[in-house]
This record gives C-alpha cells, structure tokens and sequence, in this order.
C-alpha cells in the first residue's frame, strides 16, 4: 500500500481542527468557571468585611449613645439642683433690693424669705 506524503487531507484537516476546537473550548470553560468563582469568593470576603465593619460601627454607636444618656443624666441633675439654687438666690437679691429701695417692709420682706425658703 502507499501512503502518501505531505499534507494530510481534508479529513484529517477537519480532525485535526475539531481537536483543537474542542480543546480551546474546554479550556475557555475551564477558566471561565475559575474565574467567576475567584470573583464569587473574593465578593463574599468582601461582604463578610463590611459585616465585620457595620457591627463595629454599630457597637460603637451605641456606646456613644449610652455615653451621651449617662452624661445628660449627670448633666440634668446638676442642672435641677443648680437652678433652683440659682433662683433662690436670685430671688432674695431682688427682695433685699426692694427692701433696701423702701419698697418692701421688714415684715412682708420677711415673709416674702419664708415663702422662698420654705
């Protein structure tokens, strides 16, 4: 039998090329998929860190808040018994001015203490 030499013929060709076809497919496919898991993990960490963040950005909020509430209990105390004090005060320097100014006697400047005072 002879075998011939030189190209292979068109059978050969059309092989050749569905081997190579399929191989360039089949890899495609492979990188493909690769690829898009790559890009899936790398999105969950993504996800995962802005969990990791958003629960550190909560806990610091609250903490801020029970902060603030604590400082305005303290500062609403000290406001309650400042003004009262302030307003007594106050007020008996008005009396004692009206008093000075014959305005008020000694007796209604009295009472007018005894009210505040008391």
């Amino acid at each position: 039998m002879l075998r011939r030499m030189g190209r292979p013929g068109l059978i050969g060709m059309a092989a050749r090329t569905a081997v190579v076809a399929g191989t360039a497919t089949a890899v495609s496919g492979s990188v493909q998929r690769h690829q898009a898991e790559k890009q899936q993990s790398q999105y969950e960490q993504q996800q995962y860190e802005a969990q990791q963040q958003q629960a550190q950005m909560d806990a610091a909020a609250q903490q801020a808040v029970a902060q603030q509430q604590a400082a305005m209990g303290a500062g609403a105390q000290q406001a309650a018994a400042a003004p009262a004090s302030v307003d007594i005060v106050a007020e008996l320097q008005k009396l004692g001015a009206l008093k000075e100014q014959g305005i008020l006697s000694d007796d209604e400047f009295a009472a007018a203490k005894a009210k505040l005072l008391g």
